[in-house]
């Protein structure tokens, strides 16, 4: 059996108690503080699924009926593995997409609000899952969770987060346990039809080709040929 089906055998056989348990016995409660929707002197990169950007672009609409975002808003090529040319644009090939951000690497969703108040996610009911699920994370025996572990229990994985160590109510930690299982499925899933469906691309100068689970696409999100 493949790595990956053997992983995505066990996110599935997940526990959501016991994913409960762990994340009250670590504790937390979110501050709101956006720490973890900027970039901190680098991009933000966040992962953003296929559907994902869709159902935000969907969430979009205005008062006219009109879509506000397009896909370029939402989302744009994983940075990691492209190159720089000689005219400053990134070409080559990547995995994945990540939340579109702000000219200071900041997501670009995140309202900072008012100077002695705390931040907004203005698209807080379409947010992706890594969003709905921060600072936790599902180590399931293969590729170690990005970003820094601070604290760990069972299969949970805690990364840096203000908010780690508070109190969280038993309905919240179970809610959040079947959000984590459902990422770490889905984090699978897609690995697998990024694998799948992978086709080498040769980009020319200046163009970036994305693999996602759907295939190649442009940076715009049309289909790559």
């Amino acid at each position: 059996m493949d790595d990956l089906e053997a992983e995505l055998d066990r996110a599935r056989a997940l526990d959501v108690d016991e994913l409960a348990a762990a994340i009250r016995s670590i504790g937390f409660s979110c501050t709101r503080c956006g720490a973890c929707c900027r970039g901190h002197g680098d991009e933000h990169t966040a992962t953003v699924f296929p559907d994902e950007v869709r159902k935000i672009v969907a969430g979009s609409v205005d008062g006219t009926g009109d879509e506000a975002y397009d896909w370029r808003d939402v989302s744009r090529p994983m940075p990691f593995g492209l190159e720089t040319g000689d005219d400053g644009r990134p070409h080559g090939e990547t995995f994945e997409w990540a939340l579109q951000t702000d000219a200071c690497g900041d997501c670009t969703f995140y309202d900072e609000g008012p100077s002695d108040g705390p931040g907004t996610c203005t698209i807080y009911d379409d947010r992706p899952l890594i969003c709905e699920t921060y600072p936790f994370s599902v180590d399931l025996g293969g590729a170690e969770p990005m970003g820094e572990v601070v604290d760990a229990e069972g299969p949970v994985r805690a990364h840096e987060c203000e908010g780690l160590g508070r109190e969280i109510d038993e309905a919240d930690a179970m809610a959040l346990a079947e959000t984590l299982k459902e990422r770490a499925i889905r984090e699978v899933e897609e690995m697998i039809a990024v694998r799948d469906n992978y086709e080498p691309a040769e980009p020319g100068p200046g163009e970036v080709v994305v693999h996602d689970s759907e295939g190649a696409k442009r940076p715009d999100g049309t289909t790559y040929q």
